[in-house]
């Protein structure tokens, strides 16, 4: 990837200019904290290249907006945090369901309720499990710097398209509000005339929309269609970064603003002697189970320390990848807290004295 010109952004800032990139022709949104930078540049910048911005009245209606734009064969996305990913969960389920391609980004927040604007991971079930109704699944790209926040969007978009699916970009507030420097990439020609678009003639016959089959075998059939979808996803599409995992007896589990947190630990406890490393997921759905399975499998790993802003949730995925073949331990902070790279040192030694 060719990159030009160099500037100083918020993460919500570059996961916009990402997206212009990648040739999103639209924008539909409404505000809330920690995501509203996205919406404001957004409304910023999506005019200044004649593409289009709209405030919605609600989340409801801005889910229901991108689902129209993405029939009607355009690139678009939308933005939001927790409260508001929950209003769009319906939307969602229609868009896997008439198999449009989306972009969604998520600046999770603290909950569950209301909350507080603080960094927390708990969107993860949301996202991940599907969030709405029927047994449907969102690829989930989980940046941890602002960088990837810009790379990711374009990143969202292919892999949108070529599944024709939601795609969430799932970033905890730390990583959506921080400032780093930014090489923007270069802007490429990327023409857009899907074959599938709402209303466009293929052999003899407009192209509908629906997600109504009353018939059960029918109903089915969509459904085993696009179960075996999900399944090349997850067979051709996971993603992963390792750090010192090759003679790890522990192995970190991390993401996001965790992920940075655990490599400062690393390194630190890595000086100290000890052998810790890390898998950091860059999706965490589909997860990077493959990759999980083969360290745990090295004879070298003891066990695993999942690391989150939440109850614990990717812990879950973590076992289900292994099949249980090492113990999982966890270290969590919630409510807006995230933990110091001391707290992460001495939760990897107290869990390396009990495997």
């Amino acid at each position: 990837m060719a990159y030009s010109n160099s500037l100083m952004l918020k993460g919500n800032e570059a996961v916009i200019h990402g997206a212009l990139i990648a040739g999103c022709d639209c924008y539909f949104g409404y505000p809330i904290t920690p995501a509203s930078e996205v919406a404001h540049s957004a409304a910023k910048l999506f005019p200044m290249l004649n593409r289009v911005f709209l405030q919605a009245e609600s989340e409801i209606g801005a889910i229901n907006m991108v689902m129209g734009a993405a029939a009607a064969g355009k690139r678009t996305m939308t933005a939001s945090s927790g409260l508001g990913i929950s209003l769009k969960q319906e939307g969602v389920s229609y868009i896997a369901a008439l198999e449009l391609p989306v972009v969604i980004v998520d600046i999770t927040r603290g909950g569950p309720g209301l909350g507080n604007i603080g960094p927390e991971q708990s969107d993860y079930f949301q996202v991940t499990k599907g969030g709405g109704h029927g047994s449907y699944r969102c690829l989930v790209l989980t940046p941890n710097s602002v960088q990837e926040m810009c790379d990711f969007a374009r990143t969202a978009f292919d892999l949108a398209e070529k599944y024709r699916m939601p795609c969430y970009i799932m970033a905890d507030g730390v990583i959506g509000q921080m400032m780093e420097s930014v090489k923007l990439p270069e802007p490429e020609d990327r023409p857009y005339d899907p074959d599938w678009k709402m209303g466009k003639v293929v052999d003899g016959k407009a192209n509908i929309a629906t997600s109504i089959y009353l018939e059960h075998n029918d109903l089915e059939a969509i459904n085993h269609k696009l179960q075996a979808k999900y399944a090349e996803v997850v067979a051709n599409e996971q993603r992963s970064e390792e750090l010192y995992t090759d003679d790890a007896e522990l192995v970190i589990v991390a993401y996001g603003i965790c992920s940075r947190v655990a490599a400062g630990a690393i390194e630190q406890l890595r000086a100290e002697g000890y052998k810790v490393g890390m898998l950091r997921p860059q999706m965490v759905w589909p997860f990077p189970s493959d990759a999980l399975m083969k360290i745990a499998t090295n004879g070298k790993c003891k066990g695993f320390l999942s690391l989150e802003l939440s109850a614990g949730q990717m812990i879950e995925d973590v076992r289900l990848a292994i099949e249980c073949k090492k113990p999982v331990h966890l270290y969590n902070r919630m409510g807006g807290n995230v933990p110091s790279c001391d707290e992460v040192v001495e939760a990897a030694k107290k869990v390396l004295k009990e495997i």
